[in-house]
């Protein structure tokens, strides 16, 4: 007599649980957003406060350096503290830098604000990280990362636009102004509602906080789940950089066009990330990278050798090359969120979190040397790019391997 294969059990959410997942959702939407903005706006931001284009650079870029550097900076106290308490002092922060900037009257006073914003927002993700890995085992890690990668998404589709519009409205300060507001809602959200996150205050082996930071930078397990990260995003942000000027000078879309493209491609992001999430959950997260992975190699590999194209194969082209990507990022995710120790997990994701930061600027760093771009405006070389990139996501699937082997002799269950 045969019988049928168990059934994995389906984990359902509580109420409470699918609060926290929205909230901490909103909160990476409002941070990306807030992120992203500013290169749409910087046509009527140079032309307002009359900068040339290096010093909107600077705008752009220092929000990446307080942020990175915060992180290192709050590693050592991460685990310390109630870790709501920990989230609303930081997203209060993010907040009134955000809304500083919505009234910043010059380029002095708008740097100021982006470098308070950055400060306080870099260490936002890596709470809201912490608390996710807090709340809910890994058996059901990749549903919960799923949905808060759709946030990347929903703020290219949703927020990019909505803010363009205000700025067209009501000048450059609305958009900031917008976030400001509507991030002030979620802070009386995790005021009121959130509940506190202690349980790893039980675990505090090391009081001095200078001490748990080095503790977590130098153990060797760690120093993997770095690497693999660096690997990671150097790989994803690479192509970037280039993306529309590429789009436009290489494959011959009319710049008008882009926004089609990147509200299809959002779209699509939002359903894939909890589609990801749920698969890593069923059949193993390393698998569904692995797939992710080579599906992404291969769209590179055709994304950078195209030419002149219609506008509804670029649109099939992203679209795929997204669907690879998060079903990169989300696993990954999942997966590495098991790296660290309960004692030491606000310190290990504020480092990580330092680390996306700084290899975002490295890997737009590389790209600039790597790519040309010609009298005509067209880009050489973006093949190589896809090569280094492609090279990347290979030695990632490798380091990924052995991070997913030390998980599972742990004890812990990756599917």
């Amino acid at each position: 007599m045969t019988h049928a294969p168990e059934k994995k059990p389906v984990h359902v959410f509580t109420g409470y649980q699918k609060f926290v997942i929205a909230l901490l959702a909103f909160l990476q939407f409002t941070i990306i957003l807030d992120f992203m903005i500013l290169s749409p706006l910087g046509a009527i931001l140079m032309h307002d406060l009359s900068i040339p284009t290096a010093h909107f650079g600077w705008a752009v870029s220092i929000y990446a350096f307080s942020a990175g550097t915060s992180g290192l900076l709050a590693a050592g106290f991460a685990d310390r503290f109630d870790r709501k308490k920990l989230l609303l002092f930081f997203y209060s922060g993010f907040i009134l830098g955000t809304f500083l900037c919505g009234i910043a009257p010059n380029y002095p006073m708008l740097l100021a604000a982006r470098m308070v914003t950055g400060l306080f927002g870099g260490v936002v993700g890596s709470i809201a990280m912490a608390i996710s890995v807090d709340l809910f085992p890994l058996s059901v890690r990749g549903r919960v990362m799923g949905f808060i990668q759709a946030a990347f998404a929903a703020s290219q589709v949703l927020g990019i636009p909505l803010g363009l519009y205000l700025s067209n409205l009501w000048g450059w300060h609305a958009p900031f102004l917008m976030i400001a507001g509507v991030g002030a809602a979620a802070g009386f959200a995790i005021m009121f509602y959130l509940r506190p996150v202690t349980a790893h205050l039980q675990l505090q082996a090391q009081p001095n906080p200078f001490r748990h930071l080095f503790h977590t930078v130098s153990k060797a397990r760690y120093l993997q789940g770095f690497a693999a990260t660096t690997l990671l995003v150097t790989g994803g942000f690479m192509l970037m950089p280039f993306g529309s000027a590429f789009t436009v000078n290489n494959m011959g879309i009319p710049f008008h066009k882009l926004p089609t493209i990147y509200m299809v491609t959002g779209l699509f992001a939002i359903l894939v990330g909890p589609l990801a999430g749920k698969l890593s959950d069923n059949i193993g997260k390393y698998a569904v990278f692995c797939g992710g992975t080579i599906l992404s190699m291969l769209m590179v590999f055709i994304y950078t050798h195209l030419g002149n194209t219609p506008l509804w194969l670029v649109i099939v082209v992203n679209v795929v090359l997204f669907i690879g990507v998060s079903s990169r990022m989300v696993p990954s995710q999942a997966l590495m969120s098991a790296v660290p120790d309960a004692a030491d997990r606000g310190a290990y994701m504020a480092v990580n979190a330092s680390i996306q930061q700084f290899s975002g600027g490295i890997a737009a760093g590389l790209a600039g040397l790597i790519v040309v771009q010609t009298s005509t405006g067209k880009l050489e070389h973006y093949d190589i790019l896809g090569y280094v990139v492609m090279g990347a996501m290979t030695l990632t699937m490798g380091m990924l391997y052995f991070i997913h082997r030390s998980i599972q002799r742990r004890g812990f269950k990756t599917a």
